[in-house]
């Protein structure tokens, strides 16, 4: 433990999982890792970001690193001392995201038995969020939508986590309860994006857009900036004062979400019709028709029949069909079946030559991925990453602002079918 700059250490053993585990792969290894409040500092190799680690919601933020082969380090910073319980809510939660369970230990290492290319690149822990709920609306946001604006969405959400926090906090310490009304008092300091519907015409140069450039600068990035500084002791920590640069700004959880209103949520967000479902999933798990630790436990031993158990309790929640119920089981850690959309139809004629629709698309995929099951969905999806970084280049590498450009329309189709292609140059 190291107390002295404002921060606590604590060391998560690896156990079983240290021969194979490597931070970068664990991390960067789905576009969750991408979107806020996570923040990949690829110098140091380290995830920084929001956790929250007492049941009041309050937050810490934590950056983790992988200084030796055994063990995990855990920074929490802005605190000096943690509670048995807070270490223990720190440790689950990091668990969760790298997928460091015993029973996902076993499940890389029988996925690496049937694709020892995937073993060799050190891919099969996909990364994901701290909690199911998280998860489950980053779900939603990637539904019917361009990676810029799922980017904008999360950004924004956490934008007014942190304004919600200073309105508690200048009232009476409960989220308080906004009305479309309100939305003057709550402007969105997340640029809103138009989201281009035309392909690159350059396949190794895409050039920033001007309204992408200095993004490295964002109300939640300079947040965390300044809670790093302080506990390593560059400034002080004002957690009472007023300015909310002092406080964290987190993803929104349940709580916060359920109280707020429709029209407010969907304007200052950028959400549009999602609004509605995330601010119903916050509110049926507020009042307990959905009751995620009931999700989290089934979880344990992944079958068949608890998959379509799982995901017939998901498709009753509104607002999540059959792409957005599979990403979500996805996340919960099955892996045989695999999510499709116009990405998956993309994938199979740019890489595999197949024409797919959306009735045939299922039958593709089993015939190209059958063979790896029950791990179909960690094989496709380690063909699509691997691809994406054979063109934008190693994506932990890749600066903050440009994440919005990876996507399949910044990729010259005609090119896409040689793996010697050039990188392109972001």
């Amino acid at each position: 433990m190291d107390n002295t700059l404002g921060c606590v250490m604590v060391e998560l053993p690896l156990g079983d999982a240290a021969s194979d585990f490597n931070l970068e792969k664990a991390v960067c290894s789905d576009g969750l890792f991408m979107m806020a409040p996570n923040h990949w500092d690829s110098p140091s190799k380290t995830l920084t970001r929001p956790l929250r680690l007492s049941p009041d919601g309050a937050a810490s933020v934590v950056r983790i690193s992988h200084r030796d082969r055994q063990a995990l380090h855990l920074r929490v910073l802005g605190t000096r001392s943690l509670s048995p319980p807070q270490r223990r809510s720190l440790q689950v939660q990091v668990r969760r995201m790298l997928r460091l369970s015993e029973e996902e230990s076993w499940r890389v290492k029988e996925f690496h038995e049937l694709h020892q290319e995937a073993k060799g690149r050190g891919f099969g822990r996909l990364f994901r969020s701290p909690t199911l709920f998280e998860d489950m609306v980053k779900c939603i946001l990637l539904c019917n939508c361009q990676w810029p604006r799922t980017l904008s969405m999360a950004e924004a959400l956490c934008e007014l986590q942190l304004e919600l926090q200073s309105a508690a906090s200048a009232g009476n310490g409960t989220t308080p309860t906004l009305q479309a009304t309100e939305y003057k008092h709550f402007a969105p300091n997340t640029p809103a994006r138009k989201e281009s519907k035309k392909r690159s015409r350059r396949a190794n140069a895409v050039e920033m857009p001007e309204s992408y450039k200095g993004m490295e600068s964002s109300p939640i990035t300079d947040n965390l900036h300044l809670q790093i500084q302080a506990a390593e002791g560059d400034q002080p920590l004002n957690t009472t004062g007023d300015n909310a640069g002092t406080r964290i700004a987190n993803f929104p959880s349940p709580e916060e979400l359920a109280r707020l209103d429709e029209k407010f949520l969907a304007k200052r967000c950028g959400l549009g019709y999602r609004a509605g479902r995330v601010i119903n999933l916050a509110r049926g798990i507020i009042q307990g028709t959905i009751q995620l630790d009931v999700f989290e436990d089934a979880c344990g031993t992944p079958s068949l029949s608890v998959y379509n158990s799982l995901f017939e309790k998901l498709r009753a929640i509104d607002g999540f069909g059959p792409f957005t119920c599979a990403n979500v089981l996805v996340c919960m850690g099955f892996y045989h079946n695999i999510p499709t959309d116009s990405e998956t139809i993309r994938h199979l004629k740019q890489v595999h030559g197949k024409i797919s629709d959306t009735k045939t698309v299922g039958s593709h995929v089993e015939k190209l991925y059958g063979k790896y099951a029950p791990f179909q969905h960690l094989a496709y999806w380690y063909e699509v990453w691997h691809f994406y970084e054979e063109w934008f280049g190693n994506l932990s590498e890749i600066p903050r602002p440009n994440y919005r450009l990876i996507t399949a329309a910044n990729m010259k189709p005609e090119k896409l079918k040689s793996t010697t292609s050039k990188k392109m140059k972001l």
